[in-house]
């Protein structure tokens, strides 16, 4: 079974809908299967044990949420070592333009050096069908990868 941890924090709600999107996406190719979890909730094990990841953040003051970079900062030094190239890709809902959190998180991403499979989705305002459906694609192409041993 490919397993594809799917990390976010959202307060109000937007990021959830994002992070479902691209569960439901892992979740459509054969023999995978998405862990979701806020990023609060998420834990080394849940990282060391997924065939790849996604991380979803809100962009605060052109920062990532604290709460996902919590979850870089908690599993950093124990993950070294056990996690290179695993397979990763990044949503963010943007308040701005989303460049500043998506600039950080790959920048700890290659720290961790995870291996990127996916351009970024950004979402600018309002989460449109078209967002949610770029994100069922991220999750169906980082579960497709992960599951035919490409990445």
């Amino acid at each position: 079974m490919t397993t594809i941890l799917v990390i976010f924090h959202s307060q109000g709600g937007d990021n959830r809908k994002m992070a479902e999107a691209v569960a439901d996406g892992v979740d459509l190719i054969e023999g995978s299967c998405a862990v979701l979890k806020d990023a609060l909730d998420a834990t080394l094990d849940d990282l060391l044990q997924c065939d790849g990841i996604v991380i979803g953040s809100p962009e605060y003051f052109g920062y990532m949420s604290g709460a996902v970079k919590d979850f870089f900062d908690r599993t950093y030094e124990a993950a070294r070592g056990h996690v290179f190239r695993k397979p990763y890709a990044v949503f963010v809902n943007a308040g701005n333009d989303g460049t500043g959190a998506l600039t950080h998180i790959e920048r700890i991403c290659r720290g961790f050096q995870f291996k990127k499979v996916h351009e970024p989705v950004t979402a600018k305002g309002e989460i449109t069908p078209a967002i949610l459906d770029a994100c069922r694609l991220m999750g169906q192409t980082i579960a497709a990868g992960c599951a035919a041993g490409i990445y």
